[in-house]
C-alpha cells in the first residue's frame, strides 16, 4: 500500500508502478506504434529541398509502407518495444517517484517544480540507459527494412526482434546495442522533464479548481488532456536531436570512428544536403505519437494506480477488521 510524504500525498510502490506503469506502457504502443513507424521512415528519408523535388509528407509516407508493406508494415519493430515497454514504463515511474523524494524538502517534504523537473531528467535518463537505446536500435533496424510484410519470398536482413537482436550482436558486438546513448539519454531526459513538469503542473490546477475531488483523482478525460498537452511539448523542444539519433542508429559504425565525430558528420551532412527542414523531419507523426501516447500512458496509469490502491486498502482493512 502507498504510503505518504510530507505533503500528505501518497507516495507510489515500486509493486504499483511496475502494474500500472507496465499496463500503461503496453497500451500505449499497442496504439501509438503505426505514427512511430512512420517517423522513422520520414527521418531515414534523404530527399533534398530542391526545386521540383517532391514533399513527401506523414500521410504520404504512411500510404506508401501500407501499399508496399501492406499495414502490418506499420508494426514493423512492434516486437522490440512490447520486450521494453514494462520495464521502461515501471523504471520511468518509479525512479521519478524515488528522485521526486530524494529532492523533496528534508522539513515539509514539499516538491518545487525545480524538483520535479530534475527528478523528470533524471528518471528520462534512467530509462535510456537501462532499457531505451537497446530497444531503439532494435526498433529502428527493423523500421528501416522495406520489405512486404505479406510476401513470404521477400526475406528481410532482420526477421523479428530477437533476430535483430543476435545479428546486431553478432555482426557489431554489444556496444552496438548502445550507439547513440548519448542522444536518447539527451531525448529521454529532456522529454521527461518537459512532461512530468507540464503535467504535474496542468494536474495541481485542476485540483484546486476542483476540491471535492476524492483523493485529488482528477477524472480519467482531464488526465487525458493533460497528458496530450504536455505530451506534445517534448517533441518540440528536441526534434532535432532525435532526428540525429534515428540516423546514428540506423547503420553499424566505422572502425576508428568515435560518436561525436559520427554525429557531428551526421548533423553537417543533414544541414549540408537537406538544409535546416532536415532536422525536424517526422516532427507532425512524433507529436501525433508521443501526445496520444503520454495522454493514454497517464489516463491508464492514474486509473489503475488509484484501483490497485484503493483494492489495497479495502483488503488490508478486512484483514484488520476479521482480526
Amino acid at each position: 500500500m502507498a504510503s505518504k510524504n510530507g505533503n500528505g500525498k501518497k507516495s507510489v510502490s515500486p509493486a504499483v508502478n511496475l502494474i500500472a506503469g507496465g499496463a500503461a506502457g503496453m497500451m500505449e504502443a499497442l496504439v501509438c506504434h503505426p505514427l512511430d513507424t512512420i517517423k522513422v521512415r520520414m527521418q531515414l528519408s534523404r530527399r533534398a529541398r530542391a526545386p521540383g523535388a517532391k514533399k513527401r509528407g506523414f500521410l504520404k509516407t504512411g500510404s506508401e509502407i501500407i501499399k508496399k508493406e501492406t499495414p502490418l508494415g506499420l508494426y514493423k519493430g512492434l516486437g522490440a518495444v512490447i520486450t521494453g515497454i514494462v520495464p521502461k514504463m515501471a523504471i520511468r515511474f518509479t525512479s521519478f517517484e524515488s528522485y521526486k523524494k530524494m529532492l523533496a524538502n528534508k522539513d515539509t517534504g514539499a516538491v518545487s517544480g525545480q524538483a520535479i523537473f530534475l527528478a523528470g531528467l533524471a528518471a528520462g535518463v534512467t530509462e535510456a540507459v537501462l532499457v531505451v537505446t537497446p530497444m531503439e536500435v532494435i526498433k529502428i533496424r527493423l523500421q528501416a527494412q522495406h520489405h512486404s510484410m505479406a510476401d513470404p519470398l521477400d526475406i528481410p536482413k532482420y526477421r523479428n526482434a530477437a533476430h535483430a537482436l543476435y545479428t546486431v550482436v553478432k555482426e557489431e558486438g554489444v556496444g552496438a546495442l548502445y550507439r547513440g546513448i548519448s542522444l536518447t539519454a539527451l531525448r529521454q531526459g529532456s522529454n521527461q522533464a518537459v512532461n512530468f513538469t507540464a503535467y504535474t503542473e496542468f494536474k495541481e490546477i485542476l485540483q484546486k479548481w476542483q476540491p471535492d475531488l476524492r483523493d485529488g483523482q482528477l477524472p480519467s478525460y482531464q488526465t487525458t488532456l493533460i497528458g496530450l498537452v504536455s505530451g506534445a511539448m517534448g517533441p518540440l523542444s528536441n526534434a532535432p536531436i532525435d532526428t540525429i539519433k534515428t540516423r546514428l542508429q540506423k547503420t553499424p559504425g566505422m572502425p576508428g570512428e568515435t560518436a561525436l565525430s559520427r554525429i557531428t558528420a551526421i548533423a553537417r551532412d543533414m544541414f549540408k544536403q537537406e538544409g535546416f527542414h532536415a532536422f525536424y523531419k517526422g516532427i507532425t507523426p512524433r507529436i501525433m505519437r508521443v501526445a496520444p501516447g503520454q495522454a493514454v500512458t497517464f489516463t491508464v496509469y492514474e486509473f489503475l494506480r488509484d484501483k490497485i490502491e484503493n483494492s489495497s486498502i479495502r483488503i488490508i482493512g478486512g484483514a484488520q477488521y476479521e482480526e
